[in-house]
């Protein structure tokens, strides 16, 4: 098993950046494809990014935003750049077990671990 804390969430002014970060703790982190989703109250949880355990291969929604990973601090990180108003949401962090180095994950569903989220609001 993986426990996963995100951290890095506040608030921030229209065009501001964020960096968040995930630390991953219990089975090595480098087993894990991870992923970045989010969800907005009301809304459907999203993806905004993921990548593959070696880091190699990643994913990211939106062009604003860049998915990274530092397996020998057992951390997953989101640089969020040009944030807007409905970039607002709770921001989780997710690990699969992946048995293949280059694979991520799109879908939710794929992911066994998630943490508790952290909120990034950004104000107009």
């Amino acid at each position: 098993q993986v426990q996963l804390v995100e951290s890095g969430g506040g608030l921030v002014q229209t065009g501001g950046s964020l960096k968040l970060s995930c630390t991953a703790s219990g089975r090595s982190f480098s087993d894990y494809a991870m992923g970045w989703f989010r969800q907005a109250p009301g809304m459907e949880r999203e993806l905004v990014g993921c990548i593959s355990r070696s880091g190699n291969s990643n994913y990211a929604v939106k062009g604003r935003f860049a998915i990274s990973r530092d397996n020998t601090k057992n951390t997953l990180f989101l640089q969020m750049n040009s944030l807007r108003p409905d970039d607002t949401a709770v921001y989780y962090c997710a690990a699969v077990a992946a048995g293949i180095s280059g694979r991520y994950y799109v879908e939710p569903l794929a992911y066994n671990y998630w943490g508790q989220g952290t909120q990034v609001t950004v104000s107009s």
